[in-house]
């Protein structure tokens, strides 16, 4: 810059050292002097602050930048841009129904339930009691009366009595239907009497004509058990 300065002045000098130069040609120098000035001024300027230069982009093997390939075919032939597919909604939340419950957890092995079936109590035997409850000239009354000492009940029982004559009859039955084979009297049960409960009790009534004397049953049986009570 200060080479530039000296050689403007010394030029300038020159001219004016001859005396013979025109004002044009002053003025010539003058505006040369200027344009070497501002040129001067820009270079320094850049020499100063060399980050405004623009970078040049060198392509592969320092030749020129490279360049974008000129795109040929028709525009039907050009890909076209790719077109965003709008994103499907997502279904809406649903809550879960709560799950069935399910069966009772069964008790773990080797323990057993702790309330049980009980077995149907087994009926017992019932018992039959004889008594002659009223007498007369040529008959007598009697009662049979059938228990139940157990505690389940019992039905279908078979009475059986067996009077010492043929000649004998049995009549008014009452509490069961009677038949007869010879001398014995078979009775089953009539209505509600066939079932007796258990601790319960059923009567069998009827009378015995024909005789006085010796009219009493020689035997009696209750489901093949022998009746109580009879006169010896």
């Amino acid at each position: 810059m200060d080479g530039i300065v000296a050689l403007a002045g010394a030029a300038r000098r020159a001219v004016l050292g001859r005396g013979d130069g025109s004002r044009l040609a002053h003025i010539a120098i003058v505006a040369a002097l200027g344009v070497l000035l501002a040129t001067a001024h820009s270079i320094v300027t850049v020499l100063r602050t060399p980050e405004r230069l623009t970078p040049v982009a060198v392509g592969p093997g320092g030749g020129v930048p490279a360049t974008d390939p000129a795109e040929t075919g028709t525009p039907d032939e050009r890909p076209g841009a790719a077109v965003a597919t709008p994103r499907a909604s997502a279904p809406p939340m649903t809550r879960a129904a709560p799950p069935a419950p399910g069966p009772p957890a069964a008790p773990p092995s080797g323990r057993t339930a702790s309330a049980t079936t009980a077995a149907p109590p087994t009926p017992v035997a019932l018992r039959a009691d004889f008594a002659v409850e009223e007498s007369a000239l040529l008959s007598y009354g009697a009662a049979v009366t059938i228990t139940n000492p157990g505690t389940a009940p019992a039905a279908d029982w078979r009475l059986v009595v067996v009077l010492p004559r043929e000649s004998l009859q049995v009549t008014s039955v009452t509490g069961a239907r009677t038949s007869r084979d010879g001398a014995t009297w078979t009775f089953v049960p009539e209505g509600d009497t066939g079932r007796v409960s258990g601790g319960g009790m059923v009567r069998v009534t009827f009378r015995v004509s024909g005789a006085a004397i010796s009219a009493s049953p020689t035997a009696c049986t209750i489901d093949g058990v022998a009746c109580t009570g009879l006169p010896d």
